[in-house]
């Protein structure tokens, strides 16, 4: 699989400068962790889970997370498990009917779980097709309650002999109430660390988050205008995100909203990047409320957040457009490597517009070049509009 490989090759060609690379669920971790991008959620009770997940896949979702937990109602949990290994099992053998095609072209699958005896047992009950599975979600994961999760998860492992990656959730009430905060993210750090070779990426609960303080942010306003959820953002990266060899990657919150809604503030899109036939698509983000989403997209990587948690098709796009090096992110990326590697020192960028200086921006360079081997590097005449345009015609085409 790859990102934007729902577009056509002469079209990917026009758009980048370099496209984006392949990569499969044998990557290594470092990969799949940059290519999680919008990661899409959706109901385990899903009665065509099966051909959603295909055609998601077709609209370019590279990630996916099948929810068994706050997405379905408690006495719905049974049907859940048996609808989500019905559904696989299917989708593993070429010789359904349902479409099956032994997997190929499927997105990297995860099951969000309620506790951690689903893991071994659903793993059983999959059998062959648990191959399909990249790993689990972990709900509300703490010290204590995260250990039974990953020790169940090196159980299954074990008996399928197949590697499976966790997601922890931090969503905790103990990791916002500030008199906890500190000693659950001790105990966090402590728990990953054991079991660092299988943890792919932390996400975060913010919604859970504002459920302790019974908040919830309008479509105009990011979760990092929240001052409360912004604090515990901020300790998680701390804790969590470092770029010296001890950190993880940390996803960006969920984005809740779908549909317009009546508007308090300005929209928040200039109009400078979109002129002509663009200018529509301006509208229809506004319309929609997108123009929030972006601008959380581009906090998330402000503060050092990769990827996205979604709950609708219609964010895919966005999270992935913007996640597209730029060839002048790229070129200052490739010159600091090199300039670190012969010893350092700082140079004036290319542009003519900015200094990078090779050991401190040594850490942003390498990402940034993971990110470009991932999502690709756009042509220097190309901005996120137009990769935006691209993404949301393709979405459009596979209804």
């Amino acid at each position: 699989m790859r990102h934007f490989g729902q577009l056509a090759p002469d079209l990917r060609d026009s758009l980048f400068h370099q496209e984006p690379a392949e990569f499969h669920t044998g990557s290594p971790a470092r990969t799949l962790a940059c290519a999680l991008g919008a990661t899409l959620y959706t109901p385990a009770t899903r009665p065509d889970l099966g051909a959603a997940i295909a055609k998601q896949a077709a609209r370019g979702v590279v990630s996916m997370v099948l929810c068994l937990e706050d997405a379905i109602a408690d006495g719905d949990v049974p049907a859940a498990e048996a609808n989500v290994v019905r559904h696989l099992r299917e989708l593993a053998d070429p010789g359904r009917e349902a479409g099956g095609d032994g997997g190929a072209g499927l997105p990297l699958l995860f099951i969000r779980t309620r506790d951690a005896a689903q893991i071994p047992d659903l793993v059983a009950r999959l059998g062959p097709a648990a191959r399909l599975l990249s790993g689990f979600v972990l709900p509300k994961f703490t010290e204590d309650r995260g250990i039974p999760f990953l020790e169940s998860l090196v159980e299954a492992e074990a008996a399928s002999g197949l590697r499976f990656f966790a997601m922890p959730v931090l969503e905790s009430p103990e990791l916002l109430h500030l008199e906890s905060r500190q000693e659950t993210l001790a105990g966090i750090k402590r728990t990953l660390d054991k079991y660092r070779e299988r943890v792919l990426a932390l996400r975060l609960g913010v919604t859970d988050f504002c459920s302790v303080y019974g908040l919830r942010r309008a479509p105009d306003i990011t979760a990092y205008d929240l001052q409360l959820v912004a604090s515990v953002i901020g300790d998680v990266v701390n804790a969590f995100g470092r770029a010296d060899g001890t950190g993880f990657t940390v996803t960006g919150p969920v984005w809740e909203y779908f549909r317009p809604h009546e508007r308090m503030f300005k929209p928040q899109l200039r109009r400078s990047p979109f002129t002509g036939a663009t200018e529509t698509l301006r509208d229809l983000l506004i319309a929609h409320d997108m123009d929030g989403l972006l601008r959380e997209i581009e906090l998330d990587r402000a503060n050092g957040l990769q990827g996205k948690s979604c709950i609708h098709p219609s964010h895919v796009p966005l999270v992935h457009a913007l996640s597209v090096v730029s060839l002048e992110e790229f070129g200052d990326a490739h010159d600091i490597v090199r300039r670190e590697a012969e010893g350092g020192g700082v140079l004036r960028s290319a542009y003519t517009n900015k200094m990078n200086e090779a050991k401190p921006h040594r850490a942003w360079a390498e990402r940034t070049l993971l990110r470009a081997e991932v999502f690709g590097v756009a042509r220097e005449d190309v901005t996120f509009v137009e990769l935006l345009d691209a993404g949301l015609a393709g979405l459009k085409g596979n209804r």
